[in-house]
């Protein structure tokens, strides 16, 4: 069950029955046909950013889960309606004075949503700290993260992979998006783990050995445990790694968000030549506090490029809730959200009819939208005084980010496209420069068995291959 429906709205549900697939140009016909399949599933919209109409339409107005596609809404209606150059802040109080380079109270970090508070950021924000004299803390460190409502949900819920980078849940004081790099590398005979960011006090069971053969198989032979669960302090790595192998990586979610702040501050801190001699506590900013800074984020602008090229969940989130705090105050909610992302509509005169967003990231079985809507939204995109900004922030065919391996040859760099896969779910959606040179927004949403496995690419290629040689 949709757990709202706020956005299944603005012209109400407008969806006629799936047209044949015998009206698609005909390399589409051909690769659905070659994969069993009809059409049914199929929505495409493709219209030069100069024309008055489609170029193609094939279910247009049908609604589809577009999987990470939806980030594009997400990002634009965020550029547009917070504008480019947009900062969170967290800020920092204590709750005494500081002597020769001691706090006598407790040092607070207030979370403010920045979505891209990474390892390198969080260890200058500290460095700020020492900055201003605090060298040893004699309370403890406090994390407010009120500014957004609690959640009801499991990092496990979606697809039972709780540890997993991209089910990571929000949180106002979110470090490096709650995630960690376990790298193996290659030292002589050995298999060397390395860990980024440091954590005090959490512990790695390396027992990563060999097996002779070419660097492959699923995660490298490379098997990942917290066998104590969430919120335990110690990560296991087993398995056989090939000797073929110099250097890989697993990047998972160990600790809830408050933990895993406090065990990054606390190496950091330490790295830095200070001291904490308090715990942790997860609390509301003492009324006695007093700010000591604010530390500013990336600006938005730079921030999309993080979101859309890598495809990241959890700043997907924060910025969706960020919408949704700027819209109705905090806290933030995913209701309130998707209320400010109506209210963006509305004001843009967008009509996307069938609409539903869940949390804005795509990470949802219950999103919807259609391919018209979305190509009407990336017309409007194009048009748009900050178009260089949300088309720069998509990955480049054969460059960067999620398309970096993909479409090689004469449309490398001809593409900037945002993709989604979720199981049965495959989508692409952005911007095409044909050989001719016109400019093309294309989406493509194909939801149909095994979509994921392949067939979503095939689909997707024989549409870009078409339009190319418009």
């Amino acid at each position: 069950m949709v757990r709202g429906i706020a956005l299944f709205l603005l012209l109400g549900l407008v969806a006629g029955p799936a047209l044949p697939a015998d009206s698609l140009p005909r390399p589409v016909a051909a690769a659905l046909n070659n994969h069993g399949l009809d059409g049914s599933g199929l929505s495409l919209f493709v219209q030069a950013v100069d024309a008055g109409e489609p170029l193609l339409a094939f279910n247009e107005d049908i609604p589809r889960s577009p999987a990470s596609v939806i980030k594009l809404l997400t990002t634009y209606a965020a550029l547009d309606a917070l504008g480019p150059a947009y900062r969170w802040q967290t800020r920092v109080l204590v709750t005494g004075p500081v002597r020769d380079g001691r706090l006598q109270g407790d040092l607070v970090l207030q979370g403010g949503g920045d979505p891209g508070l990474s390892t390198e950021r969080f260890w200058t924000l500290l460095r700020e700290i020492r900055a201003r004299g605090i060298r040893e803390i004699a309370g403890d460190l406090v994390i407010d993260d009120t500014l957004f409502a609690p959640f009801d949900e499991d990092p496990g819920d979606f697809d039972g992979q709780p540890f997993r980078a991209y089910n990571v849940l929000p949180s106002a004081l979110l470090v490096n998006s709650n995630t960690v790099e376990f790298r193996m590398m290659r030292d002589g005979p050995a298999v060397s783990v390395y860990v980024d960011p440091p954590m005090a006090g959490f512990r790695v069971d390396n027992r990563i050995g060999n097996r002779r053969g070419a660097c492959g198989g699923f995660q490298r032979g490379v098997a990942f445990n917290l066998p104590d669960g969430p919120g335990g302090r110690r990560a296991v790595l087993d398995g056989r790694f090939p000797t073929g192998c110099e250097d890989y990586s697993l990047w998972r979610s160990v600790l809830p968000a408050p933990q895993f702040a406090d065990a990054v501050f606390r190496a950091l801190w330490s790295q830095l030549g200070g001291r904490i001699e308090g715990g942790l506590r997860v609390a509301e900013t003492p009324p006695d506090a007093r700010e000591l800074f604010a530390y500013g984020s990336l600006p938005l602008n730079e921030q999309l490029r993080l979101i859309n090229k890598w495809s990241n969940n959890p700043m997907t989130r924060l910025l969706f809730l960020t919408l949704g705090l700027e819209h109705a105050g905090p806290p933030a909610t995913e209701e309130k959200g998707r209320a400010a992302l109506t209210a963006w509509l509305e004001r843009k005169a967008l009509a996307m009819p069938g609409l539903f967003v869940d949390n804005g990231s795509g990470l949802s079985r219950d999103t919807r939208v259609s391919a018209a809507g979305l190509g009407v939204m990336l017309l409007d995109a194009w048009r748009h005084p900050q178009m260089a900004d949300f088309m720069s922030s998509m990955p480049i065919a054969a460059n960067d980010g999620t398309l970096r391996r993909r479409f090689h040859g004469d449309m490398e760099g001809r593409l900037a496209l945002k993709t989604g896969r979720l199981e049965d779910v495959s989508a692409i959606a952005g911007l095409a420069q044909s050989r001719s040179g016109r400019r093309y927004v294309v989406v493509v949403l194909l939801n149909a068995r095994d979509a994921h496995r392949g067939i979503g690419n095939v689909v997707q290629e024989a549409v870009l291959e078409w339009v190319f040689d418009r």
